[in-house]
């Protein structure tokens, strides 16, 4: 078990809710928390009509954030946290890689798209362009090869997609817990 990796719960599904429950007020430099964050990103997912696995993947896809030691204000203490690996490898354990894929490449996604669209550069938050900077920036043509070549690169850039839309202070959205049993069920049928 490596720092920044909280002991299991014999119910794994009972300790992402309370890792939401306890930590999820915390903010990464955003103005809405991780559970504002992850409930929006889930209901535009869901809106979108994104099947069972993305949509979890939505509201899961910054768990890293709350798994890491390093704080709230790691980037601005120039630390890339890389909170997509992290989350998404401790998630690989519980849930199917239609899950935990498109969380490990949401970073990258993002990247790519700053890089193939300027605008899509200009529009991020003052947050999400510090980390950004911080993750690696523009995309030099290797990697792109590399992000599209991906399978799950659609499922990345969708996520993405739900990700910036989910920033809305004061957004009305089903809460985190009412996502339980979905995520039961993809663990159920995504138990290695």
């Amino acid at each position: 078990m490596s720092a920044f990796e909280p002991a299991l719960s014999s119910d794994t599904v009972a300790h992402i809710l309370h890792l939401y429950a306890t930590r999820g007020d915390d903010h990464y430099g955003e103005d809405v928390s991780q559970r504002e964050h992850a409930e929006q990103c889930a209901y535009h997912a869901h809106m979108d009509g994104a099947g069972d696995n993305l949509i979890i993947a939505a509201l899961l896809h910054d768990i890293g954030h709350l798994l890491h030691k390093f704080g709230e204000d790691a980037a601005d203490r120039g630390i890339d946290t890389k909170h997509e690996r992290i989350g998404s490898g401790w998630l690989a354990r519980h849930l199917p890689p239609s899950v935990t894929e498109p969380i490990a490449l949401h970073v990258s996604a993002k990247r790519y798209l700053a890089t193939v669209n300027p605008e899509y550069l200009e529009g991020l938050s003052a947050a999400s362009l510090q980390s950004f900077i911080l993750q690696g920036g523009i995309m030099d043509a290797e990697e792109i090869a590399e992000f599209q070549a991906h399978p799950a690169h659609q499922a990345a850039l969708d996520l993405r997609r739900y990700d910036e839309m989910g920033k809305i202070i004061g957004a009305d959205m089903p809460t985190f817990a009412s996502y339980e049993p979905m995520i039961r069920a993809l663990m159920v049928t995504g138990a290695r």
